[in-house]
C-alpha cells in the first residue's frame, strides 16, 4: 500500500505561509517565494538581535560623552576614573543617568574625578 504525503506537505507549506504574513508581493502568498525570503529574514532577526546588544552600547556610550563634556572630563576618562574607583555602575544606567536625572549623574562625575 502506498503513502500518500499530500497532507503532511500541505500543512508544511501553510506553516511556512504562516511565518510570511505581512511580506509583500508574492513572497506572502506563493510557497517558493515566500521560502526564499523566510530564508533571508530569519538569518538578518538572527543577526540583528547581536547587532542590536552593539548599537545600544554605542548609543549608551555617546549619551555619557556627551552629558561629561558638559562637566569638563571626558568618556574615556570617566570610564577609567569610576574603574579605578571601583564603581559598579554600567553605561545603560549611567546614559539613563546623564538624560533623565542630571543632578545625579553631576554627583557621580564629581565623586569619581575628584
Amino acid at each position: 500500500m502506498r503513502i500518500k504525503r499530500g497532507v503532511a506537505a500541505n500543512k508544511r507549506r501553510k506553516n511556512l505561509l504562516k511565518h510570511a504574513k505581512g511580506f509583500k508581493w508574492r513572497r506572502k502568498s506563493h510557497f517558493r517565494a515566500a521560502k526564499e525570503a523566510l530564508l533571508h529574514a530569519w538569518s538578518y532577526s538572527y543577526r540583528d538581535r547581536r547587532t542590536k546588544k552593539q548599537d545600544k552600547r554605542k548609543l549608551w556610550q555617546v549619551k555619557i560623552n556627551a552629558a561629561t563634556r558638559n562637566l569638563g572630563t571626558n568618556y574615556s576618562r570617566f570610564i577609567n576614573a569610576l574603574k579605578q574607583n571601583n564603581v559598579e555602575l554600567d553605561r545603560k544606567v549611567l546614559a539613563d543617568l546623564a538624560e533623565n536625572e542630571p543632578k545625579v549623574f553631576e554627583a557621580v562625575v564629581k565623586e569619581v574625578t575628584k
